[in-house]
């Protein structure tokens, strides 16, 4: 829900997708209606702030920050922390994604990924992987809008493709090896790569899948985005650790999950796939396909509801404003 610049609840949205999706998808669990104010970023925000400033921000980003104040405000990223402080100075409730840098204590609710080893703290939320916005109504409306899918051979095994975080791209051999693992017990295939996957990748892999039911998305194509679509149909879902937001985003799912891919260098990703494969919502690749079943996760609802059963008045805010808005028009 998009409200204007009298919303009582903002989102402040980094330039990343996937760091914007986490303040997003809480907001959008909100129920209310929110502002989304895009960041930008200037030549400052690289300085790792101490204190609340807007000293980060582009100007032109600057100039549409200003009262009526927000009661609420959301945030994700280590850059948008000390914009979120600044904000909490002019009476908003902060709700902030990912470890801020500085400041820990100057946040009403920190959600942290519990891979990242977060304290016990009275204003720490841990979550399992990250929050997003594939929520079940997302879910549901891209079943909806993509009928076609669920006439593709069961079982739908959907593949996740992402890249190293730091580097070319994947390895061909690597798209490849993935691929084969799972097309012995695929009906059909759905699967989509990232902008970290790299040409030289989906190619070879648009190559390896011609003739084999089903359907390749490459990062970046013409035409809308099956996505959300492909997690909704799908028996199995393989997905890179790499990425912890389509691993997070593949768990909304209740198809089982399996993590594909070379180890992982950062240990905060091997602590997530050791999270998750301990709770019993994933399971290596060796694996395949063979799985318990399992629940699907829903850690953004999780924190929607926590939201607002700590501050209810700035719900009733939210709605009476909208109320009033729209007896303005």
């Amino acid at each position: 829900m998009s409200g204007g610049p009298e919303a009582a609840v903002w989102v402040l949205a980094d330039p990343r997708a996937g760091t914007a999706a986490q303040a997003l998808g809480i907001a959008e669990r909100l129920g209310v209606p929110f502002r989304t104010l895009g960041l930008e970023w200037g030549r400052l925000a690289a300085l790792p702030w101490p204190w609340p400033s807007l000293a980060g921000l582009a100007p032109s980003v600057r100039e549409r920050i200003g009262p009526p104040w927000p009661g609420l405000v959301i945030s994700a990223g280590r850059r948008a922390a000390p914009v979120s402080r600044w904000l909490r100075r002019r009476g908003a409730r902060t709700v902030h994604c990912m470890r801020p840098g500085f400041g820990a204590a100057d946040f009403d609710l920190l959600v942290i990924g519990r891979h990242d080893g977060p304290p016990a703290a009275p204003n720490i939320l841990p979550v399992l992987g990250a929050t997003h916005r594939v929520s079940p109504k997302v879910l549901a409306a891209a079943r909806a809008e993509w009928p076609a899918l669920e006439k593709m051979p069961c079982p739908r095994v959907v593949l996740l493709l992402g890249g190293a975080v730091r580097g070319e791209g994947m390895a061909p051999e690597e798209a490849l090896s993935i691929a084969e693992r799972v097309m012995p017990w695929a009906g059909s295939v759905l699967a989509t790569t990232s902008r970290r996957t790299g040409e030289a990748a989906g190619t070879a892999l648009a190559a390896r899948l011609a003739g084999v039911p089903g359907m390749l998305h490459c990062w970046g194509g013409a035409g809308p985005n099956p996505y959300a679509a492909f997690l909704s149909v799908a028996d199995a879902v393989v997905v890179t650790g790499d990425s912890v937001s389509m691993l997070s985003e593949a768990l909304a799912t209740a198809a089982p999950v399996f993590i594909a891919g070379t180890a992982p260098e950062a240990p905060r990703h091997r602590a997530l796939h050791a999270a998750l494969i301990a709770a019993g919502h994933a399971a290596p690749l060796d694996a395949f396909p063979d799985a318990a079943s399992r629940a699907p996760l829903d850690e953004t609802g999780r924190v929607a509801a926590e939201v607002r059963a700590r501050w209810p008045e700035v719900f009733s805010a939210a709605v009476q404003g909208a109320a009033a808005s729209s007896g303005r028009h």
